[in-house]
């Protein structure tokens, strides 16, 4: 069972920028996404990337965002730049096609 782990959240006014990280326990050999929950809204698929570096992002975080991935460390990455207070919620790594159970998620707070 994969298991995910993210980190790199914190406070951040806006504008800024923070870098997010997922550690998977094992290769995954799918479509890794990036997934936002905003307070008492749904989780959203926020950016997306193929095994092969192709990236997909939704229209709220184009632009802004980049994910990208490093196969042979099992880890995806999430920058992002020119941070707004819609940005806040909990940020989640999971798989696109194919999910494993949730981690915990990392905290991402924009406000001033």
């Amino acid at each position: 069972q994969v298991q995910l782990v993210e980190s790199g959240g914190g406070l951040v006014q806006p504008g800024g920028s923070l870098r997010l990280s997922c550690a998977a326990s094992e290769s995954i050999f799918s479509i890794m996404g990036w997934y936002r929950q905003a307070p008492g809204k749904e989780r959203e698929l926020v950016a997306s990337i193929t095994t092969g570096g192709i990236t997909n992002y939704a229209d709220s975080v184009k632009g802004r965002f980049t994910i990208s991935r490093v196969n042979a460390e099992n880890t995806v990455y999430l920058q992002m730049n020119s941070l707004k207070p819609e940005d806040t919620g909990v940020y989640y790594c999971n798989g696109v096609l194919k999910r494993w159970p949730w981690g915990q998620g990392t905290q991402v707070t924009v406000s001033s």
